[in-house]
């Protein structure tokens, strides 16, 4: 399989056949992603994408589920992804649904007819990063939307029939703005209420212009505890229909799994037991933290 630079996907996307059909991100400005810097943002040409299907096909031809890469596929011209859906039907014949990356403007971008035209070729699942519900956070990371975009983005995708992961960054409001990016957080995903929450950490890394600010003394981290905190009122202060909430990415000193908000009051008495305790060896060890 033809790859190019580092590919990324979602932890539940880990049994899916992984086929890069864009290269890069088509955003590429957060502060806080070294992901994908170096590379120039491309869509890939349909001969490539057949090639890789027809490879895909000697080895994974009894694959049910397919995950489109990179950063942002959802970002491909409708006429073209509907190709791409097409294909990957007529060419794996027990599939059961595909996944893809996408952002608040290339969901805003297609209609909700254009969204239900892909689910109905088994797209099944957006994966959408919301990073914060505050608006300043949201502007000095440079992530392209605002809090209302995010929002009518999350809406779109579910009044079309698709499910919805979002993710979430613990610690990307700083030290000082760390209580209102959790509150504001928690407010949003309320609003969105979407289907599934990953809560990621920040992890700052020195090839970013995060990394920069934090030389300068512009932006400053919260400490493991106060990530905690932040993790219990996005818990506490969400309102949810039936969301499956984790915090089990590498980067988290608390793995959690939580059904809400069936869960909530467990989840937030273990939370609250850690905080109270400030026992470190009921976190996950510093070595053994990734991105």
């Amino acid at each position: 399989m033809s790859y190019e630079g580092l590919i990324i996907r979602p932890p539940s996307e880990a049994q899916s056949l992984i086929l890069q059909v864009t290269v890069g991100c088509s955003h590429n400005r957060c502060t806080f992603c070294p992901t994908y810097k170096q590379t120039r943002f491309r869509i890939r040409e349909m001969g490539e994408i057949l090639a890789m299907v027809e490879e895909a096909q000697q080895w994974a031809a009894h694959t049910r589920r397919i995950f489109l890469c990179d950063g942002d596929a959802l970002v491909i011209p409708q006429r073209r992804l509907l190709w791409i859906l097409e294909l990957l039907n007529e060419r794996f014949p027990r599939l059961e649904r595909i996944g893809i990356y996408a952002n608040a403007r290339s969901i805003l971008n297609k209609s909700v007819q254009e969204l239900e035209e892909l689910r109905k070729r088994k797209l099944g699942i957006l994966y959408l990063g919301v990073e914060s519900g505050d608006d300043e956070v949201l502007r000095r990371v440079r992530k392209g939307a605002d809090r209302q975009k995010l929002l009518r983005a999350g809406l779109r995708a579910k009044e079309a029939g698709l499910v919805l992961s979002v993710t979430v960054l613990l610690g990307l409001g700083g030290v000082e703005g760390s209580h209102r990016h959790a509150l504001e957080t928690a407010s949003l995903l309320s609003e969105m209420d979407p289907h599934y929450v990953g809560a990621l950490t920040l992890m700052v890394v020195k090839s970013t212009r995060l990394h920069e600010e934090m030389c300068r003394g512009d932006f400053k981290l919260p400490d493991t505890f106060q990530l905690i905190e932040e993790l219990g009122i996005m818990i506490s202060r969400s309102e949810f229909t039936d969301c499956f909430f984790t915090s089990n990415h590498a980067s988290n000193y608390l793995p959690l799994k939580v059904r809400l908000p069936g869960q909530k009051e467990q989840a937030l008495r273990l939370i609250q037991e850690v905080l109270a305790k400030r026992d470190r060896s009921l976190l996950r060890p510093e070595f053994l933290r990734a991105l």
